[in-house]
């Protein structure tokens, strides 16, 4: 059996309607239009947190951010945990992350110094664009030093406190002086096209996918766009006009307010600008990376997965950025997967809720390697082999203090202090109006707090004993 490559993409900070492929006729992504229609789109995806670190060690585990006890940024991941790359290496798989991976924080240490490995054979760990000394600079200063000082999107505010209370001396060139701030709107690349964070992910990976050609690999690529800073080639920017960009629908009390923040409809714009031509880069390089393993003759039996670790609120409920409590916005995202051996009728829009602790027993089962016990994800091999799948009806969102548990048409949050909140979708899609106090509701509420109930109890994952006593 030739067990089939891997290729991972994924973004960061991506909401489910940024593509083309989920109805947006306003973002340019043809590339990853291409491969929707190639293989299988998933519209209803939904992350297990709605921050970076949990999310991403959730979804390349395969277990849920309370089973591992990281619910929040700002928590290393233990170096035993078990990760996706270390269930195929008993295989003979190469196994590579190149570009952001974010299971150390990145503020308050060293790029410099060695990565834990995780299970990879090779990383080129770059969490943040050029601010820091890491692989992504050292890439630039071998192909082009005098990019260098135009390559950071400027210090993250607690990088910047980390320097201050260290005494730490900053000798990179960033954009501002001090910690940035990250929701101005669109800003121009002042460097050179070919030197941006997202052409160092595409180049090496690309370089990487050459170098294995024959062996069975795991490659993921980690984008940092469309994350903000929304900085970006101004060749991106050139594709959208800002004035078409269509804002957010605001309910009526939101509506008389948000011309007092920072979503005034010049703001609006400019932060889609920005956000959509960041899209559109790294469209433009996943085609480079698609024509890659073309031309090397890789594609019939590679898996090219593309996924974002979480969504963007871009202006929805007067916010940017992402977070509690998980609205679509953020929890969902895109989830594109390509397999021309292994897939059936490609070219298919799957609606069934699914969740990103799928990814890893999928990908196993799909290899042909035994899932192991601990997983608490499921394949979804038998939906995307269309054959009927036994498929949960529920996604589960985990903060802490807090879960929200996403079925079709509602979505319900509860917190540990016994507070509840409902929201018919179906009705109110962005989740403004919560309708948990509502008498019509209640047996609604009831039916989501039994579902949720069984969720948690479906989760569990005892230690199997090893005799009778």
């Amino acid at each position: 059996m030739q067990r089939p490559n891997i290729l991972f993409i994924h973004t960061d900070q991506q909401r489910w309607d940024a593509l083309g492929a989920n109805g947006n006729s306003q973002i340019i992504t043809p590339n990853l239009d291409k491969l929707a229609l190639e293989g299988i789109n998933l519209d209803h995806y939904f992350v297990q947190n709605p921050v970076c670190m949990p999310s991403r060690i959730s979804y390349l585990s395969g277990l849920y951010p309370s089973t591992l006890g990281i619910l929040r940024n700002g928590i290393p991941v233990p170096e035993d945990t078990i990760t996706l790359p270390h269930l195929l290496g008993n295989y003979g798989y190469a196994r590579a992350n190149i570009g952001k991976l974010h299971f150390l924080p990145h503020a308050n240490r060293d790029h410099r110094d060695p990565h834990p490995d995780y299970g990879f054979t090779h990383l080129e760990i770059s969490d943040e664009p050029g601010c820091y000394e890491d692989a992504y600079r050292a890439w630039v200063r071998r192909k082009a030093p005098e990019q260098l000082d135009h390559i950071s999107v400027g210090l993250p505010p607690a990088a910047n406190t980390w320097y201050e209370t260290m005494g730490i001396r900053d000798t990179i060139r960033h954009r501002v002086q001090g910690a940035r701030s990250d929701f101005k709107g669109a800003i121009p690349f002042s460097g050179e096209d070919e030197f941006t964070h997202s052409a160092f992910v595409a180049e090496q990976t690309i370089t990487f996918l050459k170098q294995h050609q024959n062996e069975p690999f795991l490659c993921i690529a980690g984008f940092y766009s469309p994350h903000s800073p929304w900085v970006v080639p101004q060749t991106y920017l050139d594709l959208y006009d800002p004035n078409a960009l269509a804002l957010p629908v605001y309910p009526e009390d939101i509506e008389a307010k948000r011309h007092t923040t920072i979503c005034r409809d010049e703001q609006l714009r400019s932060a889609r600008h920005g956000y959509y031509a960041m899209i559109s880069e790294v469209d433009c390089w996943i085609g480079n990376i698609l024509a890659c393993l073309d031309d090397l003759g890789l594609r019939d039996n590679t898996i090219v997965i593309f996924t974002s670790d979480h969504g963007e609120w871009l202006g929805e409920h007067l916010h940017y950025g992402k977070g509690y409590p998980a609205h679509d916005c953020i929890s969902r995202v895109p989830f594109i997967i390509r397999w021309p051996k292994g897939l059936k009728l490609p070219g298919r829009t799957l609606s069934e809720l699914v969740e990103a602790v799928d990814i890893v027993p999928t990908l196993l089962d799909c290899a042909g390697i035994p899932v192991p016990y601990h997983l608490q994800g499921q394949s979804l091999l038998p939906m995307l082999e269309n054959r009927p799948l036994n498929a949960r009806g529920s996604a589960l969102t985990e903060m802490e203090g807090a879960k929200t548990l996403r079925v079709d048409g509602f979505r319900y949050v509860v917190h540990d202090n016994g507070q509840e909140h409902l929201y018919n979708l179906a009705q109110d899609p962005a989740g403004y109006r919560d309708v948990a106090t509502d008498p019509a509701y209640a047996p609604k509420l009831a039916e989501l707090r039994h579902t949720l109930l069984q969720r948690l109890m479906q989760n569990e994952r005892p230690r199997r004993r090893v005799w009778a006593y």
